[in-house]
């Protein structure tokens, strides 16, 4: 195992800094890996295994279409992707989809095509983009300097203009921004929750705000489902239980269950700016990719479904409410149906990487958001007996971390599941 992972070191840019074990197979909610250790997987690939490891419809989906043909680029209509298509605009308020492979892509074209609608319509002087102080858009040049993180945008060199950022869940300074920009702004995209952030969910009235705003001003509202949408929030997609409809939508991640596909979800009128020629990618639109994406989609959109993800979201944080009466971590849990942040007390701030590492030793895979917070996202198919089996272990390894502290006297906090 060991010299494994020392390959990784030898051969691989040094950007990402993986733990010591090596998977080995999964199925549902479990992972082992080349040791022969289980794992209770409450990491989902950061929130991309929507219905856990090896499920046999995706698997036999994905095998069909393998052996019909696996590409053919866009200069072809792909029977897959014009499927999947369908069944987002059924699901969702869209009518015109841009598939690409990853949620940096599909932001990419929702910021691109945002500006060349405005263009089109009232210039060149209404490009301006708000986004908000914390986010995450990608990691593209153009998306990352979107984003609300400086750490992940500084030494690349001169950053791309029009890009403003304002506190999140502010409704204030949101409105003062419209004031001041608002006629040369032609977008604003947020997260319904800030998932690098912390797990921060916004404020339905302050998305209800960003809707007032961009219709006002003639600005796009682009809502960043990346993490929040398949399912994960107990609805679809966010926006369905917020009340709110955005202009364009981008979703990934969870859609293809570990394949990557990303799409871009947008109305007619909107969608029709991008003309022939004016975006493009290779592979977005893979046929494998939008055959699995298509399964999710038939599974995950089924009211039985939805419903049992938000009562197991509900489950979840009343288990971590309850470890947490007892030990005293967290100041906050927080979140949306099955992705939920738990972030430390004063005493413990800045060892989420330690208890990521504790939970790991006791069985248990989680995500970090920051070096604050421990994030949950399980697989949306799992199980109340999974999920109590998951919070057994978490209750082990938070006891693990703190055996060798006195207990937190600081406030519990409270549970905010919107």
């Amino acid at each position: 195992m060991a010299s494994i992972r020392q390959l990784h070191d030898r051969y691989m840019t040094p950007n990402y800094a993986p733990m010591a074990i090596i998977p080995d197979h999964g199925s549902g909610s479990y992972l082992w890996d080349i040791a022969g250790n289980e794992y209770l997987d409450f990491a989902s690939g950061i929130a991309v295994c929507a219905l856990g490891h090896a499920h046999p419809e995706l698997v036999r989906v994905l095998a069909e279409q393998a052996g019909r043909y696996w590409h053919v680029s866009n200069v072809l209509t792909s029977q897959p992707a014009i499927q999947l298509a369908q069944k987002l605009c059924g699901l969702t308020f869209a009518e015109r989809i841009f598939f690409a492979n990853s949620g940096s892509e599909a932001n990419e074209a929702a910021l691109k095509l945002a500006r060349r609608y405005a263009f089109n319509r009232y210039g060149r002087e209404k490009h301006e983009i708000l986004a908000f102080d914390q986010a995450f858009h990608g990691r593209t040049l153009f998306t990352v300097n979107v984003g609300g993180q400086p750490a992940y945008s500084s030494g690349f060199g001169p950053k791309p203009g029009g890009i403003s950022h304002r506190p999140f869940n502010d409704i204030g300074s949101l409105r003062q921004f419209f004031e001041e920009k608002g006629p040369t702004t032609c977008a604003v995209i947020l997260e319904p929750c800030q998932g690098e952030a912390g797990v921060v969910p916004a404020s339905v009235e302050f998305v209800k705000v960003v809707r007032e705003c961009c219709d006002q001003y003639n600005a796009l509202m682009i809502l960043d489902e990346i993490q929040t949408g398949v399912g994960r929030s107990g609805k679809l997609y966010t926006y369905q239980k917020m009340g709110v409809t955005p202009d364009i939508l981008t979703t990934a991640k969870a859609l293809g269950g570990g394949f990557p596909i990303s799409a871009m979800l947008t109305t007619e009128e909107i969608g029709n700016d991008l003309v022939v020629g004016s975006h493009g990618s290779t592979f977005g639109g893979n046929p494998m990719a939008c055959a699995v994406a298509g399964k999710i989609l038939d599974i995950v959109s089924q009211p039985a479904m939805l419903r049992s993800i938000e009562a197991h979201g509900i489950h979840l944080a009343s288990g971590l409410k309850s470890i947490n009466d007892q030990y005293g971590v967290f100041q906050e849990i927080r979140g949306t149906g099955l992705l939920l942040g738990c972030e430390l007390v004063g005493r413990y701030r800045g060892e989420g990487r330690r208890l990521l590492a504790t939970c790991v030793s006791d069985g248990l895979l989680v995500l970090v958001a920051g070096p604050d917070v421990i994030r949950l996202a399980p697989p949306l198919n799992i199980s109340t007996a999974e999920l109590d089996q998951g919070l057994e272990r978490f209750e082990t390894a938070v006891r693990n971390f703190i055996s060798d502290s006195e207990p937190s006297s600081e406030c519990m906090g409270s549970i905010v599941q919107k």
